[in-house]
């Protein structure tokens, strides 16, 4: 556990890129402020981290920032998502509330208590969630001032096998799950994203994970923003559970810096 680093960070990238790599759940940082609210004991908070970060993914996303011609913008969550998941709704829209995971958990992935019931977790929410949407917010913004449009691409990864939590976790796991959106995912979004990573073994769509990160205030109404989630099985490019990147790691980061080139140029 460490002290509190800023919550998130915004690392620039070209002027003319609308591209946004949005990494929200890469970190395993939790501030040694708040260990006391999670009631696991050291070992299983890091058996749970190994489970729930989306490990390296920042890793792959500064590489692709790094080989792309027109370098994107990378948003990175520098906080684990057990502070706070910035990608849940706030609220009882949140479909996975039903097993304890909203925008602050209460269970682990394998459904065991992660915090004590009944605590009021408003203040994490007004400390970390809307700092950090609306930071996001003014990002997207941004691009659509300087470009016109704005491209985000989430960053995710997923374990070989199903976890527990999972509420759709019986159908597919192919080695790149593309999450899309009816409104935010236009078919050429999802066509360069299709042939970008056609060398991984096969893509598929919306499962075992769906959807994609769009900002409230541009989400279902501003047409100029797309989004991508781009959900990486695991196995592709490190040792599971929570262990160390392989060769795949560097592949995909040229695979994703190919895609995000397709949508500069």
């Amino acid at each position: 556990m460490t002290h509190a680093p800023q919550s998130f960070q915004l690392l620039p990238g070209a002027a003319e890129s609308p591209v946004i790599l949005h990494v929200p759940h890469s970190s395993r940082v939790i501030p040694e402020s708040l260990r006391g609210s999670i009631e696991l004991d050291d070992r299983a908070l890091e058996l749970e981290l190994d489970h729930i970060t989306d490990s390296h993914t920042a890793e792959i996303a500064a590489a692709a920032a790094e080989a792309a011609t027109a370098t994107p913008w990378r948003f990175v969550n520098q906080l684990s998502r057990l502070v706070i998941d910035p990608e849940r709704f706030p609220d009882e829209r949140e479909e996975m509330l039903a097993v304890g995971m909203g925008a602050v958990y209460t269970q682990t992935t394998h459904r065991e208590r992660l915090r004590p019931p009944g605590v009021d977790h408003q203040p994490l929410i007004e400390r970390y969630f809307h700092p950090y949407a609306e930071a996001m917010t003014a990002a997207v913004g941004e691009r659509l001032a300087m470009t016109g449009r704005a491209v985000v691409i989430d960053v995710h990864s997923y374990p070989t096998e199903p976890l527990p939590y999972e509420l759709h976790g019986d159908g597919p796991r192919p080695p790149i799950c593309l999450g899309t959106d009816d409104f935010h995912t236009p078919t050429e979004l999802l066509a360069h994203a299709e042939k970008a990573f056609a060398g991984f073994g096969g893509t598929g769509i919306n499962s075992p994970f769906a959807g994609t990160y769009v900002p409230l205030k541009f989400y279902g109404n501003d047409p100029r923003v797309s989004a991508l989630m781009v959900e990486i099985r695991r196995d592709t490019y490190m040792s599971e559970t929570g262990g160390l990147p392989g060769p795949g790691l560097t592949a995909l980061a040229n695979a994703l810096a190919h895609l995000v080139q397709s949508l500069t140029d």
